[in-house]
Protein backbone atom coordinates (compact mmCIF):
# COMPACT_ATOMS: atom_id res chain seq x y z
CA UNK A 1 0.00 0.00 0.00
CA UNK A 2 3.25 2.23 1.11
CA UNK A 3 4.47 1.70 -2.17
CA UNK A 4 1.15 2.65 -4.27
CA UNK A 5 0.69 5.76 -2.22
CA UNK A 6 4.53 6.43 -3.13
CA UNK A 7 3.89 5.91 -6.90
CA UNK A 8 0.83 7.85 -6.83
CA UNK A 9 2.87 11.11 -5.20
CA UNK A 10 5.65 10.86 -7.78
CA UNK A 11 2.91 10.79 -11.14
CA UNK A 12 1.48 13.63 -9.59
CA UNK A 13 4.27 15.46 -9.01
CA UNK A 14 6.23 14.46 -12.63
CA UNK A 15 2.26 15.60 -13.78
CA UNK A 16 2.81 19.69 -12.36
CA UNK A 17 6.46 18.99 -13.55
CA UNK A 18 5.48 18.22 -17.40
CA UNK A 19 2.42 21.06 -17.20
CA UNK A 20 4.78 23.88 -16.33
CA UNK A 21 7.22 22.82 -18.74
CA UNK A 22 4.53 22.23 -21.47
CA UNK A 23 3.73 26.08 -20.89
CA UNK A 24 7.20 27.31 -21.19
CA UNK A 25 7.40 25.22 -24.13
CA UNK A 26 4.57 26.23 -25.81
CA UNK A 27 5.23 30.09 -24.82
CA UNK A 28 8.88 29.85 -26.49
CA UNK A 29 7.40 28.30 -29.52
CA UNK A 30 5.59 31.61 -30.28
CA UNK A 31 1.80 32.25 -30.44
CA UNK A 32 -0.80 30.68 -33.12
CA UNK A 33 -3.93 29.31 -33.27
CA UNK A 34 -4.14 25.17 -33.50
CA UNK A 35 -5.57 25.70 -37.54
CA UNK A 36 -2.67 27.95 -38.16
CA UNK A 37 0.09 25.66 -37.13
CA UNK A 38 2.40 24.66 -40.26
CA UNK A 39 3.01 20.74 -40.74
CA UNK A 40 6.52 21.00 -38.85
CA UNK A 41 4.80 23.02 -36.25
CA UNK A 42 1.89 20.43 -35.97
CA UNK A 43 4.30 17.16 -35.81
CA UNK A 44 6.37 18.65 -33.36
CA UNK A 45 3.85 19.70 -31.02
CA UNK A 46 2.19 15.73 -31.54
CA UNK A 47 5.71 14.70 -30.11
CA UNK A 48 6.25 17.13 -27.26
CA UNK A 49 2.66 15.82 -26.29
CA UNK A 50 3.52 12.11 -26.35
CA UNK A 51 6.51 12.71 -24.36
CA UNK A 52 4.87 14.29 -21.99
CA UNK A 53 2.40 10.99 -21.97
CA UNK A 54 5.35 9.10 -22.07
CA UNK A 55 7.06 10.96 -19.03
CA UNK A 56 3.78 11.16 -16.82
CA UNK A 57 3.19 7.04 -17.11
CA UNK A 58 6.87 5.67 -17.11
CA UNK A 59 7.64 6.74 -13.45
CA UNK A 60 10.67 4.48 -13.44
CA UNK A 61 12.66 6.43 -16.23
CA UNK A 62 14.15 10.31 -14.95
CA UNK A 63 12.06 12.96 -15.68
CA UNK A 64 15.31 14.50 -17.53
CA UNK A 65 15.79 11.63 -19.58
CA UNK A 66 12.28 12.78 -20.93
CA UNK A 67 12.75 16.54 -20.92
CA UNK A 68 15.95 16.91 -23.27
CA UNK A 69 14.21 15.50 -26.17
CA UNK A 70 10.91 18.10 -25.39
CA UNK A 71 13.11 20.95 -25.35
CA UNK A 72 15.29 19.62 -28.43
CA UNK A 73 12.23 19.43 -30.38
CA UNK A 74 11.35 23.23 -28.96
CA UNK A 75 14.83 24.35 -30.27
CA UNK A 76 14.26 22.57 -33.76
CA UNK A 77 11.49 24.71 -33.87
CA UNK A 78 12.32 27.95 -33.07
CA UNK A 79 15.63 27.58 -35.53
CA UNK A 80 13.28 26.53 -38.42
CA UNK A 81 11.34 29.79 -37.39
CA UNK A 82 14.15 31.95 -36.90
CA UNK A 83 15.23 30.87 -40.90
CA UNK A 84 12.26 30.97 -42.36
CA UNK A 85 11.69 34.44 -41.32
CA UNK A 86 14.77 35.03 -43.50
CA UNK A 87 14.48 33.01 -45.98
CA UNK A 88 11.00 33.05 -47.88
CA UNK A 89 11.82 29.35 -49.89
CA UNK A 90 12.49 27.44 -46.66
CA UNK A 91 8.72 29.72 -45.80
CA UNK A 92 7.01 27.83 -48.46
CA UNK A 93 8.87 24.78 -47.61
CA UNK A 94 8.19 24.19 -44.41
CA UNK A 95 4.65 26.04 -44.36
CA UNK A 96 3.93 25.54 -48.08
CA UNK A 97 2.27 28.04 -50.01
CA UNK A 98 -1.57 29.22 -50.74
CA UNK A 99 -3.87 27.79 -53.79
CA UNK A 100 -6.18 29.93 -55.25
CA UNK A 101 -9.48 28.13 -56.14
CA UNK A 102 -11.30 30.73 -57.17
CA UNK A 103 -9.83 33.42 -59.61
CA UNK A 104 -11.58 36.72 -59.99
CA UNK A 105 -14.97 34.54 -60.21
CA UNK A 106 -13.68 31.23 -61.73
CA UNK A 107 -13.14 28.06 -60.53
CA UNK A 108 -9.80 26.31 -60.67
CA UNK A 109 -11.01 22.52 -61.00
CA UNK A 110 -6.87 21.58 -61.54
CA UNK A 111 -5.66 23.52 -58.77
CA UNK A 112 -9.16 21.54 -56.78
CA UNK A 113 -7.11 18.14 -58.15
CA UNK A 114 -3.48 18.83 -56.96
CA UNK A 115 -4.90 19.96 -53.67
CA UNK A 116 -7.29 17.07 -53.48
CA UNK A 117 -9.95 19.69 -52.32
CA UNK A 118 -13.28 18.54 -53.44
CA UNK A 119 -16.69 20.34 -54.09
CA UNK A 120 -18.47 19.43 -50.83
CA UNK A 121 -15.16 20.99 -49.40
CA UNK A 122 -15.33 24.24 -50.61
CA UNK A 123 -19.40 24.66 -50.66
CA UNK A 124 -19.09 23.43 -46.85
CA UNK A 125 -16.54 26.75 -46.20
CA UNK A 126 -18.16 29.22 -48.49
CA UNK A 127 -21.11 28.66 -46.08
CA UNK A 128 -18.81 28.82 -42.50
CA UNK A 129 -18.18 31.87 -44.43
CA UNK A 130 -21.15 33.07 -44.35
CA UNK A 131 -21.47 32.97 -48.65
CA UNK A 132 -25.19 32.01 -49.90
CA UNK A 133 -23.84 32.35 -53.90
CA UNK A 134 -21.07 31.05 -55.42
CA UNK A 135 -21.76 34.70 -57.64
CA UNK A 136 -20.63 36.52 -54.21
CA UNK A 137 -16.90 35.47 -54.58
CA UNK A 138 -13.74 37.40 -56.38
CA UNK A 139 -11.12 34.96 -54.65
CA UNK A 140 -10.96 31.78 -52.65
CA UNK A 141 -7.49 31.42 -51.44
CA UNK A 142 -6.66 27.71 -49.71
CA UNK A 143 -4.68 28.42 -47.44
CA UNK A 144 -1.71 26.12 -46.34
CA UNK A 145 -3.31 25.31 -42.74
CA UNK A 146 -6.59 24.23 -44.82
CA UNK A 147 -8.42 27.48 -44.01
CA UNK A 148 -10.38 29.26 -46.83
CA UNK A 149 -9.92 32.62 -46.99
CA UNK A 150 -12.41 34.39 -49.44
CA UNK A 151 -12.60 38.09 -50.53
CA UNK A 152 -15.95 39.26 -52.09
CA UNK A 153 -16.83 40.56 -55.06
CA UNK A 154 -16.24 44.71 -54.92
CA UNK A 155 -19.31 46.23 -56.33
CA UNK A 156 -17.23 49.22 -56.91
CA UNK A 157 -15.42 47.17 -59.80
CA UNK A 158 -18.46 47.42 -62.04
CA UNK A 159 -18.31 50.68 -61.47
CA UNK A 160 -14.61 51.57 -62.11
CA UNK A 161 -14.21 48.35 -64.52
CA UNK A 162 -10.74 47.96 -63.56
CA UNK A 163 -9.83 44.44 -63.25
CA UNK A 164 -9.77 42.64 -59.51
CA UNK A 165 -6.48 41.28 -58.34
CA UNK A 166 -5.18 39.64 -55.67
CA UNK A 167 -3.69 41.78 -52.49
CA UNK A 168 -0.84 39.97 -52.84
CA UNK A 169 2.52 41.91 -51.39
CA UNK A 170 4.67 43.15 -54.10
CA UNK A 171 7.97 43.59 -51.82
CA UNK A 172 8.67 41.38 -48.40
CA UNK A 173 11.97 42.34 -46.24
CA UNK A 174 12.94 44.44 -48.95
CA UNK A 175 12.90 41.83 -51.66
CA UNK A 176 10.61 42.19 -54.78
CA UNK A 177 8.41 39.39 -55.03
CA UNK A 178 8.48 38.28 -59.09
CA UNK A 179 5.34 36.06 -59.01
CA UNK A 180 3.31 38.23 -57.16
CA UNK A 181 4.12 41.19 -59.98
CA UNK A 182 3.37 38.53 -62.87
CA UNK A 183 0.09 37.57 -61.21
CA UNK A 184 -1.21 41.42 -61.48
CA UNK A 185 0.46 41.50 -64.76
CA UNK A 186 3.76 43.78 -64.30
CA UNK A 187 7.07 43.57 -64.12
CA UNK A 188 9.99 44.87 -61.83
CA UNK A 189 10.39 47.82 -63.83
CA UNK A 190 6.73 48.61 -63.53
CA UNK A 191 7.40 48.84 -59.68
CA UNK A 192 10.47 50.73 -59.28
CA UNK A 193 9.12 53.33 -61.29
CA UNK A 194 5.99 53.69 -59.13
CA UNK A 195 8.23 53.68 -56.12
CA UNK A 196 10.93 56.31 -57.44
CA UNK A 197 7.19 58.38 -58.10
CA UNK A 198 6.30 58.49 -54.49
CA UNK A 199 10.24 59.00 -53.15
CA UNK A 200 11.53 55.68 -52.80
CA UNK A 201 15.18 54.44 -54.18
CA UNK A 202 16.11 51.62 -52.43
CA UNK A 203 14.47 48.46 -51.99
CA UNK A 204 16.07 47.23 -49.57
CA UNK A 205 14.81 49.89 -47.04
CA UNK A 206 10.93 48.84 -47.79
CA UNK A 207 9.71 46.32 -45.33
CA UNK A 208 6.50 45.87 -47.13
CA UNK A 209 5.17 46.96 -50.43
CA UNK A 210 1.68 46.01 -52.16
CA UNK A 211 -1.15 47.47 -54.26
CA UNK A 212 -4.61 49.24 -52.80
CA UNK A 213 -7.75 49.02 -53.84
CA UNK A 214 -7.47 52.19 -56.29
CA UNK A 215 -4.02 50.34 -57.49
CA UNK A 216 -1.83 53.24 -55.47
CA UNK A 217 1.18 51.74 -53.46
CA UNK A 218 1.51 51.05 -49.96
CA UNK A 219 4.55 51.11 -48.42
CA UNK A 220 6.38 50.51 -45.04
CA UNK A 221 9.52 51.00 -44.24
CA UNK A 222 12.02 49.10 -42.52
CA UNK A 223 12.58 50.24 -38.45
CA UNK A 224 15.56 52.04 -38.18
Amino acid sequence: MREREMELYIIVIRTLVIYVVILVVFRLMGKREIGQLSIVDFVISLMIAELAVMTIENIRVPVTHQLVPMFLLMMIQISLAYVSLKSRGLRKLIDGKPSVIIRQGKIDEKEMSRQRYNFDDLMLQLRQKDIQYMSDVEFAILEPSGELSVIRKDPDQLITGKPSFLPLPLILDGEIQADHLEEIKQDEKWLRQELRELGYYNVKEISFCSLNKDHSLYVDLKDK
